[in-house]
């Protein structure tokens, strides 16, 4: 006999003091209640209700029983509870892969401070995505791309864009640009171009490059002196404070932006919203001061 299921049927019978209620509410039969009754009165030898017709009242033995089933459920509904306020204390977070390893993951420390329960889980990818497929509370993303689902979308920074290089290599070249290396990423194979148009260093179109697959091993190429990396401010803000890059040339704005995409909620998650607005007061600080700015 299933004993946990035999005393919710007590104490659902016990509370309502009629059967026929009690099935009602258990969207049993009437007869499957009688059945667990009976099956749980011959498992403790005691006889539980008075039976007067339609209506049952507790023998002294069942008022006892009832008051350790409601302490029993009571405790067993506040610890599903809990586990409602676990699960709903996570977030599943995609972002994109460098922005995560060069500025995300250095300030989560922070984020956790004010947060000590959380538990942000990240997963790193860019371009289109599909937060419900892939079980996806928010996703981090450069604009770059056209939406196909129907997410709520809010800005959290404008891209600018600017070569970087490390002190020593930069001593190298500069004073003939011809020797600069372009260290270009296979995934915006275009960044250089668009930068050269945009601020007209057009000689540079001649230099020698070199292709990496992706801008995290650029930006490391350049703090190790291999060549020039286009750098998106965020993606480099860092070595830039540490000395580890520089940017004679400063920043322009790409004309993009960084997003974060989540559903159209009625109503907002208290964790989403808190992440959210803790990002963008971290990366709205993340822009060019005046002085990196490229005079235009």
């Amino acid at each position: 006999m299933n004993h946990l299921k035999a005393f919710h049927v007590f104490d659902v019978a016990a509370e309502s003091a009629n059967f026929s209620e009690a099935a009602d509410k258990l969207c049993i039969t009437h007869g499957a209640v009688s059945k667990q009754i009976k099956n749980l009165e011959d498992f403790l030898s005691v006889k539980l209700f008075h039976r007067q017709g339609r209506k049952v009242s507790l023998t002294d033995k069942g008022r006892i029983l009832k008051s350790y089933t409601l302490q029993s459920f009571q405790l067993l509904t506040t610890g599903v509870n809990k586990l409602s306020e676990v699960k709903n204390n996570y977030l599943n977070i995609s972002c994109e892969p460098t922005l995560t390893m060069r500025w995300l993951m250095p300030r989560m420390s922070d984020f956790y401070q004010t947060h000590a329960n959380s538990d942000i889980r990240l997963s790193t990818s860019g371009g289109p995505v599909t937060l419900a497929d892939n079980e996806l509370s928010l996703a981090i993303r450069r604009d770059d791309f056209a939406l196909t689902q129907n997410y709520r979308k809010q800005h959290l920074v404008d891209e600018w864009v600017g070569p970087v290089f490390s002190p020593e290599y930069w001593q190298q070249v500069k004073d003939d640009f011809k020797e600069i290396k372009l260290i270009h990423s296979d995934t915006r194979s275009d960044a250089w171009l668009q930068w050269i148009t945009k601020s007209k260093q057009l000689s540079l179109l001649k230099n020698s490059n070199q292709t990496f697959a992706h801008f995290y091993f650029c930006f490391q190429a350049a703090v190790d002196g291999l060549g020039a990396a286009l750098g998106s401010y965020p993606l480099v803000a860092d070595d830039l404070k540490r000395g580890k890059l520089i940017a004679p040339f400063g920043f322009v704005p790409s004309g993009n932006s960084y997003i974060i995409l989540s559903q159209q909620h009625t109503s907002t998650d208290a964790l989403e919203t808190e992440f959210i607005q803790w990002l963008k007061s971290e990366i709205s600080q993340c822009i060019p001061t005046v002085g990196e700015q490229a005079r235009q």
